[in-house]
This record gives structure tokens, sequence and C-alpha cells, in this order.
């Protein structure tokens, strides 16, 4: 994968790797926050400013809206390059499957954060094998997150949202199958590889952004998912709910001999 075309601003100069099909040029940080279904670019024009030193990459299987992503942060750029020429030069939208090919782009442990922001809920029960948020996707998504790194998923469907807490939740617990297609899963008394962090209520991130960490940055986080989509700003237009989460990935546990 050639990173430089997506961030021009953050190749490494005169430098390139060969390889059989054309030359690489490697860039000075790798990617490491993903918005999987990123729609028509809303969280990465938000999270841009707020994360000038993250590379983050928005992923989209619909080819035209991933065009207008595009061309929405190549105009950001253009317009921002005399007064703020860094500004918007961190964020780039590709158009991907990432439910088949999400551990293509990222290596293990790559990411610290993945955002779900209002997957489509497939509400039929034989499309629920099509939703973003289930077992097997469940462990991609723990290969690609450093341990500490999170999940933010975001969604208008109370049914769905439960549902991804039920698959998060269940991941990795010894003694609880994680099945999918309808069947119910069933809950368990261990650890999964997956947390659920207790969220402030909407409009009182900022107590959390006043503290400043990791809490800081997760309460901000949490902002702009609830504020900066288009779905989410939908969402409020029309007095609805949102219903959001966030999961941390738990370190792996050391093998016998490392105790």
């Amino acid at each position: 994968m050639d990173w430089s075309l997506c961030y021009p601003a953050f190749v490494v100069p005169d430098t390139q790797l060969v390889t059989e099909d054309h030359a690489l040029k490697p860039l000075t940080k790798p990617v490491t926050i993903a918005d999987i279904g990123c729609g028509f670019g809303g969280l990465l024009v938000a999270l841009s400013p707020l994360l000038p030193d993250e590379l983050i990459l928005g992923l989209e299987i619909r080819t035209q809206v991933t065009e207008y992503v595009e061309d929405r942060i190549s105009a950001l750029r253009s317009q921002h390059e005399i007064s703020s020429p860094g500004l918007y030069q961190n964020i780039a939208c590709l158009r991907a499957n990432t439910m088949k090919f999400l551990p293509n782009f990222f290596t293990r442990g790559q990411l610290s954060h993945i955002f779900l922001c209002f997957p489509d809920p497939h509400f039929k029960a034989r499309k629920h094998k099509a939703r973003i948020v289930s077992s097997t996707l469940c462990a991609e998504y723990a290969y690609v997150l450093k341990p500490g790194g999170c999940v933010y998923t975001i969604t208008d469907v109370e049914d769905l949202g439960e549902w991804m807490r039920r698959r998060f939740e269940a991941f990795g617990n010894s003694g609880v199958r994680g099945e999918d297609d309808g069947v119910e899963t069933r809950e368990g008394q261990g650890k999964g590889v997956f947390e659920k962090i207790e969220l402030p209520e909407e409009g009182k991130e900022g107590e959390w952004v006043v503290e400043g960490g990791e809490k800081g940055q997760m309460g901000m986080l949490v902002r702009c998912i609830r504020e900066e989509t288009e779905e989410g700003k939908k969402v409020s237009r029309n007095g609805g709910k949102k219903f959001v989460s966030v999961y941390r990935r738990r370190k792996d546990p050391a093998w016998p001999d490392e105790i």
C-alpha cells in the first residue's frame, strides 16, 4: 500500500522502498485512527484539527461517496494551503470493503481508535450477517487495535446498539459462544478481550475534557461522534436518541511461562 498518495505531507524526503511492483515512499508515521464507513467525511474533518499529530483514515465502500470525500479533503487542503499549511493533511479516504479486507490495511496493534458511526442496521434477520459488528469482525478489530485502544460505536437503533454490545463483551470470554445470524449471545461471568467504558451523558462530555489525559481525549471523541457526523446531526434535528458505546481492548494475557 502506497500511503504517500493519501498523506503527501508526511512522506519521508528522499527515500523510497523498492518492491516487485513499484517504488513506495514511506511515511514519517503510521495511520493510527480508522473511521470505518466514514460516509461523507464529517468526522474526519472534525478530528483533523483536534488530533493534528495522528494520521486518520476513512474507509467507505460506496464509490461515489468516497470520491466526494476525497474531493472534500483536497478542497480543504487547498483552502488552507497558505493560512494553515498543515491543516487537513492528516486525513484521507479510501474505497474499501473492510468486512473483507481490514487486516490488509493495518498491521497487528497498529490502531489506537476505531470508529463505527451509524452503521447500516440491516433489520431483516437474514441480513444480520452483513452487520459491521459480529463475532468474526470483533476478532479483526482486536487484531488491528493496540492494547488499550478503543472502538467507538454510535447508532440511533437501540436494538443494534445492544447487538454490538453483546458481541464485543462476549468476544474472547471463555465459556461464552458469540453466535450471530439472529442467535442470542449468552452473557458470561469472565473477562473478554473488550471492556465497556462508562460514558458521560450527552452534553456533559466537557466534564471529561476538562480533566484532560486519556479520559479527556475520550470525552472529546465521544462529543465528536455525537455532534459532528452527518447522521448524528440528522438524528439531533429529528429529536432522536443516540446510543453510544466505547469498548477498550484489554491487554493480551501472559503465556504460562511468562507469569
